[in-house]
């Protein structure tokens, strides 16, 4: 790779402080877009708003690839309406300006959230949950991404340029372990994405192997923990919260129940960090 630019979208967010310095600690050149500063800038930043397409030119130009973190983060934050206007937009600019300037790689944040979370309306169809699993968009913020990985493969089909779609699971950094063990006395209080995480730093690690990987089309990772948030045994955890979900072959005490293994193969994707070294179990 002889262009080593890359421009984080959402930089200065919590996934986003990680793969900029990830990124920078491995070479790359680095421009944080977002609407504000990280809190300890370490690339350079430029305030960007992505729903004007314009300005998603104008940041894109000259680059090798995008990791596009910037959205809405969540549901409930604004509008329903509101936060699909912005993270559709965003994403088409986005979409579309990587495809006109020909960049070689678009990695990008879809979410856990569209196979179904918080399960309250469909249970999941298996355990551990895979790529294969149904979408259920519950909210506007899901549906958002959901729409946005048929429009990666829109796109994909029009350039033949990989778009890497991450679906990361409830990003938490050191800092939050210390509030896990809120969880353990009710398995309710997490079932709603079957007691999962990811670590911000896997976040960065998984960021880099899709810019990096050998890989065409379209492809959508499921990106978590090694674990779960849990101090329970995850067969103990189903019977009790979703006694009628299929268990299927995958299904350990307490192995992550949101499957990696397609990161894990095609990725090379092998997450590095759990809280169990930073909480007691007791």
């Amino acid at each position: 790779m002889s262009n080593k630019k890359i421009v984080v979208t959402g930089g200065s967010g919590k996934a986003g402080r990680a793969v900029v310095t990830d990124l920078i600690a491995h070479g790359y050149e680095v421009l944080n877009i977002d609407l504000v500063q990280a809190r300890e800038p370490v690339a350079p930043f430029l305030k960007t708003d992505l729903t004007n397409l314009g300005q998603t030119y104008e940041v894109l130009n000259d680059a090798y690839g995008v990791v596009h973190l910037a959205a809405i983060p969540a549901p409930g934050l604004l509008p329903d309406a509101t936060t699909f206007k912005i993270n559709i937009l965003s994403t088409y600019n986005i979409f579309s300006a990587a495809v006109t300037l020909k960049l070689q790689r678009v990695v990008w944040a879809s979410s856990e959230t569209t196979l179904g979370l918080p399960f309250d309306h469909e249970q999941p169809a298996y355990a551990p949950i895979d790529e294969q699993h149904p979408l259920y968009p519950e909210s506007s913020y899901a549906l958002s991404k959901d729409l946005s990985e048929e429009m990666a493969r829109q796109f994909n089909r029009w350039s033949g340029i990989p778009f890497v779609g991450l679906r990361f699971s409830n990003v938490m950094e050191p800092g939050d372990y210390a509030h896990f063990p809120s969880y353990w006395d009710d398995a309710r209080k997490r079932k709603w994405n079957l007691w999962g995480y990811v670590d911000a730093r896997d976040v960065a690690q998984s960021c880099r192997l899709g810019l990096e990987i050998d890989i065409k089309g379209a492809e959508h990772f499921i990106i978590a923990a090694a674990d779960t948030v849990m101090n329970r045994p995850n067969p103990e955890l189903l019977a009790e919260v979703f006694p009628n979900v299929p268990q299927r072959e995958g299904v350990t005490d307490f192995g992550t129940l949101l499957s990696i293994e397609k990161a894990r193969t095609l990725l090379g994707y092998a997450p590095q960090f759990s809280w169990r070294g930073h909480v007691s179990l007791k």
